[in-house]
C-alpha cells in the first residue's frame, strides 16, 4: 500500500503537466498584412473591386490561441505560459527591403505590361508572362528578367514573413493568402489566374 502512495506525486505530476497550447495561424492579421504589403508594391489606388475571400479557420477560437487547462495544474505543478495573440508583422528590416525592391520593379518595369495584358498573377502569388507577343521583342528578356526577379523576391517574403513571426511552418498559409490578395487589388483589365485559366478583371 505504501509503495502505491509513493508513486502518486508522479503520476500527478504527470497529470498536471497537461496544459497544451496550440498556436493557429491568424488568419485575419495575415489578410490585414497582406492587403498592406500588396498595396504599397503595385499602388495604393489599386483598391481590391471584390472582397477577399476568406481563409478557412481552424476549429476553435477562429484563428487565435486555443489553451486546454488541467485543474489540477492550479497545484502549481507543470505551469505554463502562453505567448501573446499571434500577430503578423511586416516591421522587418528584411521584409522592407523586399517591399521596396518589388514595389520599384513593379513600377518601373512590370506596371505597363499588366496594363497591356501581357502579364497576370498566377494562382500561387506570383507573375507570370500571360501574352508575349504584347511585349516588344527589344523588351522582352529585361521584362522576363524583372519577372523572375519579382517571383524570387514575393518567395522570399513569404519565407521572411514566416520566419519573423517565429512560425515558419506558416509560410504556405502566408503564401496563399497572399495569391488571394494580388488578385483581390488588381486593378480592372488586369488578368489573373483562376482554376487553371486566366480571367480578366
Amino acid at each position: 500500500m505504501r509503495r502505491r502512495w509513493m508513486g502518486m506525486p508522479i503520476a500527478v505530476l504527470a497529470l498536471t503537466a497537461c496544459v497544451t497550447i496550440n498556436v493557429y495561424f491568424p488568419a485575419a492579421e495575415a489578410r490585414e498584412a497582406a492587403k498592406e504589403f500588396v498595396d504599397k508594391v503595385i499602388g495604393e489606388d489599386a483598391q481590391p473591386s471584390t472582397p477577399l475571400p476568406p481563409v478557412e479557420e481552424p476549429a476553435g477560437d477562429g484563428g487565435g490561441m486555443v489553451l486546454r487547462f488541467d485543474p489540477l495544474s492550479l497545484l502549481g505543478i507543470g505551469t505554463a505560459h502562453a505567448q501573446g495573440t499571434p500577430d503578423i508583422s511586416l516591421k522587418t528590416p528584411a521584409i522592407q527591403a523586399i517591399q521596396a525592391r518589388m514595389a520599384g520593379r513593379f513600377d518601373s518595369a512590370l506596371r505597363k505590361h499588366f496594363d497591356s495584358g501581357a502579364l497576370g498573377f498566377t494562382g500561387n502569388g506570383e507573375v507570370a508572362v500571360r501574352d508575349a507577343s504584347k511585349i516588344a521583342l527589344s523588351e522582352r528578356v529585361a521584362v522576363n528578367k524583372a519577372v523572375a526577379d519579382q517571383n524570387r523576391d514575393a518567395r522570399a517574403v513569404y519565407r521572411e514573413i514566416a520566419v519573423a513571426n517565429k512560425h515558419p511552418e506558416w509560410e504556405s498559409q502566408i503564401r496563399e493568402v497572399f495569391a488571394k490578395q494580388w488578385i483581390a487589388s488588381a486593378r480592372s483589365g488586369w488578368w489573373y489566374q483562376s482554376g487553371g485559366s486566366w480571367k480578366q478583371k
